[in-house]
């Protein structure tokens, strides 16, 4: 396992954007597959976007489509999540994810189970 910290959560309005990052620590972090779930109270934690090892590939929540880039910098250890348009329904905490499975070079998951390391989680507010 690898430790996640996440950063740059906050208040913003609908309709605005926000740029959350996830540093990992070790050496080892090209050989996660990451991804970024969100969560509120009383529900199920919810996919929101992964990415392959080595970025060349990427998946994200239908609701989000063409509001929502995931990335990373292998060089850096980190993955970040660019949020546009945000909606105040979209007002959860925010947790990075990674994941060892074999295939991660090349499969996508959206099952938070497939993952085994986990940051703490940002939270993200969007008013109504």
């Amino acid at each position: 396992q690898t430790q996640l910290v996440e950063s740059g959560g906050g208040l913003v309005q609908a309709g605005g954007s926000l740029r959350l990052s996830c540093t990992a620590s070790g050496n080892s972090f090209s050989s996660y597959g990451m991804g970024w779930f969100r969560q509120t109270p009383g529900k199920e934690r919810e996919f929101v976007a992964a990415i392959t090892t080595a970025g060349d590939k990427t998946k994200y929540v239908d609701s989000m489509l063409g509001r929502v880039t995931i990335s990373r910098d292998n060089a850096k250890n980190t993955v970040s999540l660019q949020m546009d348009g945000l909606k105040p329904e979209e007002s959860a905490t925010y947790y990075c994810a990674g994941t060892k499975a074999a295939l991660a070079r090349i499969l996508l998951f959206a099952d938070s189970k497939m993952y085994d390391s986990w940051g703490q989680g940002t939270q993200v507010t969007v008013p109504s």
